[in-house]
């Protein structure tokens, strides 16, 4: 987050602002369905069952 910061007060130009603030977002987002991924795999296919 300090670099985006950065790179606004720096004056960079806004599609590398933009950019950087898709790639935080994307980051996020994606630390949040791997949070999730357990919870949905478990009800779907009825908890968590060992393979043997």
């Amino acid at each position: 987050m300090e670099e985006l910061l950065d790179m606004i007060v720096a004056d960079e130009s806004p599609s590398n602002i933009s950019d950087k603030i898709k790639e935080i977002l994307f980051s996020k987002s994606a630390d949040k369905i791997n949070d999730f991924k357990p919870t949905v795999s478990a009800s779907i296919f009825g908890g968590e069952e060992s393979e043997e």
